[in-house]
């Protein structure tokens, strides 16, 4: 397994890192040959600072890498966009987000799969005080939002990610938050 990273990942015997900056995934190009593609590259429009940026990273970068693996022979990429995505919505990161998902629908995959989490929870490595926040407000008033809205561990979008993946189907499939409430939150371990 190969994963494309910018900081460092937990070392796995099955794990090969390959270190990119944003922006460089043509440079690594040669590492890119895959039969599944998984493609969770995103940001906020607070720490992207402008929506050009927010697009580059949004857009862009997960576009550009599926136009590569495809050319490399992927036949399977899995997409994790958003709640709400939608390339004609009126709320710009919504907007980029559909876009993005049917720009990577139209590149040619046999079976491209897209994930629609709400909010992500899950430990983070930088510090995001509006998610906190939002984080926050779930753990008391939880309960109150409807299941569609719920927070979803990030945990439990990787465990439909791989079950998916796994289950190959020909076509495209959009996997919205609130079917991925069923998947177990795996153990934290991985296996070897």
């Amino acid at each position: 397994m190969i994963a494309l990273t910018r900081q460092d990942l937990p070392a796995h015997p099955k794990l090969e890192q390959v270190r990119v900056q944003v922006g460089s995934i043509d440079e690594k190009a040669s590492s890119l040959k895959a039969d599944d593609v998984f493609c969770c590259l995103g940001t906020t429009m607070a720490k992207a600072g402008s929506k050009e940026k927010f697009y580059e990273i949004d857009f862009e970068y997960p576009v550009e890498l599926a136009r590569i693996t495809h050319s490399l022979g992927a036949t399977q990429y899995l997409l994790v966009s958003a709640l709400g995505a939608n390339k004609n919505s009126s709320i710009y990161y919504n907007r980029v987000k559909g876009e993005a998902e049917e720009a990577i629908s139209a590149i040619g995959f046999d079976s491209v799969h897209i994930f629609r989490p709400s909010l992500l929870l899950g430990a983070r490595t930088e510090k995001r005080s509006g998610e906190d926040a939002a984080k926050i407000f779930y753990k008391v008033f939880g309960f109150l939002i409807p299941k569609k809205y719920q927070a979803i561990e990030s945990s439990q979008v990787a465990a439909a990610m791989l079950h998916f993946a796994v289950a190959f189907k020909n076509g495209k499939f959009i996997h919205e938050s609130v079917d991925m409430l069923e998947f177990p939150i795996p153990d934290s371990k991985i296996t070897q």
